[in-house]
Formats: C-alpha cells, structure tokens, sequence
C-alpha cells in the first residue's frame, strides 16, 4: 500500500513547480495486463517522438484534477511528436478491473493511450512513489525531466514544446481544478495499512469494531455503528450507521463503494445537502463551495454494505 506517499505527494502539490533534470534512459512499461486506447506500446517503438508518461489512479482527486491539463498537452501536440502514455497504477484493488479503469478513462474524458499496471510491475521499474508523477523522455529515450503532483503545467508545456523544435512562448493554459489551499485538511484514509484521521476511543485496528460516533476534532472524523475495518476500508456492518468529519477546504471527496446502492443522507454545517447515491467503487463530490472555509460533515448511512476508503480536499 503507497498510500503514504502519495500524502507525501499531496504535500508537494503546494511547492514543487519545477521540472527537475533527471538524465537517463527511461525504463520501458513492464508487466502491462491491459492497453486501453492503443495497442501495446514499448519505448523502441516510441523512439524518435516525444514522451509524456503519466501515472495515476482514478480514485486519486489529485490525479483527476490533473487529466483535463495532460489531455490539452496531447491534443496540442499529437500531430507534431508527442506521444503521451498514462500508465494506471491502481492505489486500491478494486482499481484492477479493465471495464472500471475504461469507463473513468470515458468518464473522464481521456483519449491517449492508458496502460493498466495492476500489479505496480512499471511503477517498479520506474521507481516511481507519487500519484500523479510525468516524465518527460527525448526523442533518443532520454528522461530529462519530471514533475511530481499538480502544477507545473505550463512549464512542462515549455519543455515539450522545445523539444519538439516549436517556439519557446508556451501555449495557452487551460482552466482547472485549483490545488486545495494552504491550511486545508490532509486526506484521510480508513484502512488499517494507513489509517489517518480516526478519532475515536474505540480501536480502529482490523475487525469488526462498534463505535460510538462523538465531536471529531479538526481534520479528523468519527465513525458511528457496527464497522468492519479492514486493510483497504471501513465497511458498514450494521443496519445503519453515520460518519461525521471536521474538515477545512472548499470541496469534499470520498472514495466509496457498494454493490447495492445505498443513498447518504448529507448535512454541512446543520444544512441538508444533495443526497449522494454510491453505487460502484469510484470517487463522490460530497460537498462543494466557491469559499474556502471550516465545516462539520454529517452522513447518515441507512444500509450497511458502504465501503468508505478514504476522504480527500480540494
């Protein structure tokens, strides 16, 4: 489980904006289950083009808010010598399904080339850590660069842009998702294998647990009912249960499962919100805001079977 690393990610969101040199021969994507979008690609094949590698997961807000800015690059640049490569190196496992991972690729509106390496078997190879990273390789197969986590899209254009021999001026930007600002809260993630953020006096170690759902302190969240926890999510076990989170951000993210629908009953602040039908293992908008503030979550859970693996900002 990379999950800590990838918090590590999230805290350099905020500060690395600079594509590092880094001067090698890029390792080649190994132990591919699945091309989505393409044929098998090998870097032998790509040589003589330009090349973004692209890793992610779909569940990684992160990641996801980083696809509207990768797809612009291949776009732009497909007919002129980039070759962009999003190698999908799940976080959770029920990222390994090829008809989940293509339908968020459809979701979300990806058109390069996606590689599913389910079992972090290029991940490895490449020694990668974070969700998202790019690596940028020359025409020769040279890795001359790298940005990991969000920003830094203009430079990366820059450098793509002189290496396929266009004028320095980057292109237009496009509009996104911002960064969640400084101060807001850190994701927070269920399982055992890297439980953060569970407030509680009860023991949030692998099993079933009964919790007793109190006043979380900030950047924490209480559990209320009968759980399971287990490496990867807390499952509701009982009938019913609730969730409440103290959080600072103008959105909340949860990644979710349940394999029959169970629709959430969701307060902010005392204020009813939109309720949220989870069906499916993918990412949930609980909660968005044009203003940056603090807030009380509430989830009434009315069934049980909802898997809950992690909560995220933005």
């Amino acid at each position: 489980m990379k999950q800590p690393v990838r918090s590590l990610v999230f805290m350099l969101i905020l500060s690395c904006s600079a594509i590092t040199a880094r001067a090698a021969t890029a390792p080649d994507f190994t132990g591919i289950d699945h091309w989505i979008n393409s044929p098998p690609l090998t870097m032998a094949g790509l040589h003589g083009k330009v090349v973004l590698v692209d890793f992610w997961a779909y569940s990684c807000i992160n990641c996801v808010r980083e696809m509207p800015h990768v797809e612009h690059l291949y776009e732009t640049y497909k007919d002129k010598g980039l070759v962009v490569v999003g190698v999908h190196s799940p976080e959770f496992d029920f990222e390994k399904n090829p008809s989940d991972v293509t339908a968020a690729v459809q979701r979300l509106g990806i058109t390069y080339p996606v590689a599913m390496d389910s079992e972090h078997a290029t991940w490895s190879a490449w020694q990668n850590q974070f969700w998202p990273a790019e690596y940028l390789i020359d025409q020769n197969g040279q890795l001359i660069g790298h940005q990991y986590g969000e920003g830094g899209y203009q430079r990366m254009e820059s450098a793509i842009r002189m290496l396929l021999g266009l004028s320095a001026q980057s292109g237009t930007d496009i509009a996104g998702s911002s960064p969640p600002a400084d101060g807001d809260s850190p994701e927070m993630l269920l399982g055992t294998a890297a439980q953060t953020g569970l407030d509680s006096s009860e023991d949030g170690s692998k099993g079933l647990r009964h919790f007793s759902a109190g006043q979380p302190a900030p950047n924490h969240y209480a559990l209320g009912g009968v759980w399971r926890i287990t490496d990867e999510c807390a499952e509701l076990a009982g009938s019913q249960g609730n969730v409440e989170l103290r959080f600072k951000a103008t959105k909340l993210y949860m990644v979710a499962n349940a394999n029959t629908p169970v629709t959430l009953e969701v307060t902010i602040d005392g204020k009813p919100q939109p309720p949220v039908t989870v069906q499916g293992s993918r990412l949930y908008t609980l909660f968005e805001s044009s203003a940056d503030g603090s807030h009380l979550l509430k989830l009434h859970i009315p069934a049980k079977g909802l898997q809950i693996y992690s909560f995220s900002f933005g």
